[in-house]
């Protein structure tokens, strides 16, 4: 009768410790999933500020390097010929769905 609780108690602990790094791994694939969606959403958000860009003229506005963060937040860089193609810049990416705010990193040099 003991080397039966020994043996179940054995089985137990050694099944335990096979599928411990299972549940690990499956929390992990949870948010790696996650992260995923969060990529996908913030890479779209960049492409449609991109192709408002792109569209609009002067055509040095498709310039701009453009950047969006997982909380929906726009940066955009680069360097522009005006005051106001940045300003442009700033408000297209303001209109774009998706967008929550705008850090204005873009330098003005004629």
């Amino acid at each position: 009768m003991k080397m039966t609780k020994t043996l179940i108690a054995t089985s137990c602990l050694v099944l335990a410790a096979t599928l411990s790094p299972v549940t690990v791994n499956a929390a992990d694939a949870g948010d790696a999933g996650q992260r995923a969606k969060t990529f996908v959403k913030d890479s779209a958000i960049t492409t449609k500020v991109k192709a408002k860009l792109a569209a609009e003229k002067p055509s040095s506005l498709a310039t701009v390097n453009v950047d969006t963060d997982a909380s929906g937040v726009v940066t955009l860089s680069g360097t522009l010929k005006t005051k106001e193609e940045a300003d442009k810049a700033v408000s297209i990416a303001h209109a774009t769905e998706g967008v929550k705010s705008v850090t204005n990193n873009i330098k003005v040099s004629p």
